[in-house]
């Protein structure tokens, strides 16, 4: 089992910067994949960034050159600096790991941090 817990949401003004942080515990693997999904208001849910021990990261193509993942393995931490913030940014972050299983995949969450993007 694996528990996330996000931190580093809140209220910033356009052209901002926050860093969100999410801690997972249990067992971690080396072949998780850890990430950031949004959710804005009347939307669904999408991925923003996503990074793999050892691998390259990957970020949607909106927030490319203005957000940054990065991965402590020894920690169990990932990170997600964003810098540049606009309004179309604000949603709720949640904190993900994508693991891949013999007969399919799961996938654990925490339990989200409201990020407002408002002047």
């Amino acid at each position: 089992q694996v528990q996330l817990v996000e931190s580093g949401g809140g209220l910033v003004q356009p052209g901002g910067s926050l860093r969100l942080s999410c801690a997972a515990s249990g067992n971690i693997l080396s072949s998780d994949y850890m990430g950031w999904y949004r959710q804005a208001a009347g939307k669904q849910r999408e991925l923003v960034a996503q990074i793999v021990d050892g691998g390259s990261p990957w970020l949607e193509s909106s927030v490319q050159g203005r957000f940054t993942i990065s991965i402590d393995s020894g920690k169990n931490t990932v990170s997600l600096q964003m810098y540049s913030l606009k309004p179309e940014d604000t949603a709720v972050y949640y904190c993900n790991v994508w693991r891949r299983l013999n007969d399919g995949y799961i996938n654990y969450w925490g339990q989200g941090t409201q990020v407002t993007v408002s002047s």
